[in-house]
C-alpha cells in the first residue's frame, strides 16, 4: 500500500521540478534563460515565415509533414508555458492563448480549417506579447523603441492578415506565388490609399474589403506615427494600480500617485 504513494510523491516532484526548470528557461535572466529564450524566438520566426509561405507550397508533396511539425512544435511550446506558469488559470484566458490554441486547431485540421489558415499569421501578434523579446531589447538596450516595435509588428500582423483573407477568398484561382504577390499588392495599395492600378476586387464584398482595409490601415499608420514622433517613455508596472508607460523622470503614477523608483537607463 505504501510503494503507490511513494510513487505519486516521486511522481509530483518530478512535475515540480520540470515545472521550476521551464519557469526558470521562460521568465529566467540568467544566460542560459537568455539563450533559450533567443532560441524560441528564432523558432517562432520561422514558423511565422511557414505561416507567410504557405499559399505559395500548400500544394508541395511536403506540405502536410511540415503542417504537422509546425503543430507539434506549437503544442509543445503551449504545453511548456502552461507549466511555466505560476498561475494556468489566467494564462489561459489571456487573448495570446486563445489565439495560439486557434492555430493549432488549424494546424491538426489544414484542410477542413484550409479558409482561415491566413489568420495563422497571428502568431506575429501573438510574440509581440512574449516577455521574453522584449527582455531581449531591453538587454540590447533597445528598450526606449518597444512600442514603436508593437506598432510596427501590429501594423505588419494586419497587412499579412488581409493578404491572407484577400488571397482565400478571391485570388484562390490564381493559386500559388502570382496570386499572392496579387493579394499582396491590393493590401499595400489600399492600406497606404496610393490609389488602385490593374488590380480590383469584384463585387460588393471586394468593395466592402477595401473599406475595412483602408480604415484599420489608417488608424494603424496614425499609431506608428505617434509611437515614432511622440515624447518617449518608460515601460515601468505601477506597483499598485499595473500602468506600465510613465514619463522617463517621473516621481509619481500619473494614475494613483502611488511613488515611484524608476531605474535609470543605464542602471
Amino acid at each position: 500500500m505504501k510503494a503507490p504513494k511513494r510513487d505519486g510523491v516521486q511522481d509530483f516532484s518530478a512535475l515540480t521540478r520540470l515545472r521550476d526548470t521551464l519557469r526558470k528557461l521562460y521568465h529566467g535572466r540568467t544566460p542560459a534563460a537568455f539563450r533559450f529564450q533567443l532560441a524560441a524566438i528564432i523558432i517562432d520566426l520561422a514558423i511565422i515565415a511557414f505561416f507567410i509561405a504557405t499559399p505559395v507550397i500548400q500544394e508541395s508533396s511536403s506540405f502536410l509533414w511540415l503542417d504537422y511539425s509546425v503543430a507539434a512544435l506549437v503544442a509543445v511550446d503551449m504545453i511548456a508555458r502552461l507549466l511555466a506558469s505560476n498561475d494556468m488559470l489566467r494564462l489561459m484566458k489571456q487573448p495570446t492563448s486563445w489565439v495560439d490554441a486557434f492555430i493549432l486547431l488549424t494546424l491538426l485540421m489544414p484542410t477542413t480549417l484550409a479558409n482561415l489558415g491566413f489568420l495563422r499569421i497571428l502568431r506575429l501578434w501573438s510574440l509581440s506579447r512574449s516577455g521574453a523579446l522584449w527582455r531581449f531589447f531591453e538587454m540590447r538596450g533597445l528598450k526606449k523603441w518597444r512600442e514603436a516595435s508593437h506598432a510596427v509588428i501590429n501594423l505588419l500582423t494586419f497587412l499579412f492578415v488581409v493578404t491572407g483573407f484577400v488571397y482565400t477568398f478571391f485570388f484562390r484561382t490564381g493559386a500559388g506565388l502570382e496570386g499572392y504577390v496579387d493579394a499582396l499588392y491590393f493590401t499595400v495599395a489600399t492600406v497606404t490609399t496610393t490609389g488602385f492600378g490593374d488590380i480590383v476586387l469584384p463585387g460588393i464584398a471586394g468593395k466592402l474589403t477595401a473599406i475595412v482595409t483602408m480604415i484599420i490601415g489608417i488608424s494603424l499608420f496614425v499609431r506608428l506615427a505617434q509611437a515614432l514622433f511622440r515624447p518617449n517613455k518608460v515601460f515601468f508596472p505601477c506597483p499598485q494600480c499595473g500602468l506600465q508607460r510613465h514619463e522617463a523622470d517621473a516621481v509619481h503614477c500619473k494614475a494613483c500617485g502611488y511613488l515611484l523608483n524608476i531605474p535609470d537607463e543605464g542602471d
